[in-house]
């Protein structure tokens, strides 16, 4: 039995019999996680005071501005993963390919491929506002011992063996799953480790906020734009008009929904028909989550978890959240298809 304020180091150890496959492997991957955390929360927090803020002069392969804090947390995320020895590829949205890791140690024969965002809502560093990270963990399916194949990391979410997030906000918060509940683990600065704060997270069947970037609000769908007046008309016994939120970070934005119940939307539209946010690097982990958490996410048509990737830096269309307010946004979504 998991008890609050045992250290995430322990609460790992303690579960570890509980995880999907092998648990010393897994282990030590999320243990390495949270290392790297450590590392990048205290660049984040001294952001102000030393040259790690403003653009770093590059693109990704997304095509958007490289923050110098991308960069770095990328570096040592991915520093971090392979110094351990512990995964056979990485997978990152600021990087164009995916990363073969090849074995130290001829005798292990590492199983597992990370995907990650290192620093989620990078432009928010500038203007001291929550930023994250969020990574997801896959089993490979080809032959151990072999480099890693683009289809090792192109797998549904539905078969995901870990994932979460860190939230580097007024407290730093590391967030996961493994398939089996979501806990969450708050970082004491004084002595540098995460203790268990927020177990069993889950999300309220209902909710009243809801996030979207309603500054693209005529770009929308139909069927997102009359669920949005749905969530501003006023209703006393359905407790509306919903209040609105959206910090502009998805781990942020997903984490305050999550404990106070709300719904996050990032429809297609006419600038992104094909929708803005990554399926592999922040739909698929959070809806994991989200379902761990008694949530529920979906393209407004399809679960997510099931959406089979078919490239690296696939977008589409995201609504995650609380499960009833979900289910009614989808409805608005169908009525308008």
């Amino acid at each position: 039995m998991s008890r609050k304020n045992q250290t995430l180091g322990e609460f790992i150890i303690e579960n570890q019999s509980s995880f999907k496959y092998s648990s010393g492997e897994l282990s030590s991957l999320l243990n390495s996680i949270r290392l790297a955390a450590k590392v990048v929360n205290h660049e984040v927090n001294k952001a102000g005071l030393v040259d790690i803020i403003g653009a770093a002069g590059d693109t990704n392969i997304q095509g958007e501005d490289q923050q110098k804090l991308d960069v770095y947390a990328n570096d040592k995320f991915i520093q971090t993963l392979t110094k351990r020895n512990i995964v056979c590829g990485i997978a990152s949205e600021e990087e164009d390919d995916f990363i073969t890791i090849n074995s130290q140690d001829e005798n292990h024969q590492n199983k597992y491929v990370v995907l990650i965002d290192p620093l989620d809502g990078s432009s928010n560093i500038d203007v001291n506002v929550s930023v994250g990270t969020i990574f997801s963990i896959y089993r490979r399916v080809t032959p151990v011992g072999t480099p890693v194949q683009l289809e090792d990391f192109l797998q549904k979410g539905s078969e995901q063996v870990a994932a979460g997030y860190v939230v580097y906000g007024t407290s730093t918060m590391l967030v996961y799953t493994t398939g089996d509940g979501v806990n969450g683990f708050t970082l004491n600065p004084a002595i540098g480790s995460f203790y268990l704060s927020h177990p069993a997270m889950e999300f309220p069947e209902d909710g009243s906020i809801y996030s979207v970037n309603e500054g693209n609000y005529i770009h929308f769908p139909q069927g997102i734009k009359n669920y949005i007046k749905f969530c501003q008309e006023e209703n006393e016994s359905e407790n509306r008009p919903y209040t609105s939120r959206y910090i502009g970070s998805l781990v942020s934005d997903f984490h305050r929904n999550m404990i106070k119940g709300g719904i996050y939307m990032y429809p297609q539209s006419l600038k992104n028909p094909e929708g803005k946010l990554r399926l592999l690097y922040e739909c698929n982990p959070m809806a994991f989550l989200a379902e761990q958490a008694k949530g529920k996410s979906s393209d407004g048509f399809t679960r997510t978890l099931d959406v089979v990737p078919t490239e690296l830096h696939q977008r589409i269309p995201f609504i995650c959240g609380s499960k009833n307010m979900v289910e009614k946004a989808e409805s608005f979504m169908q009525k308008e298809k």
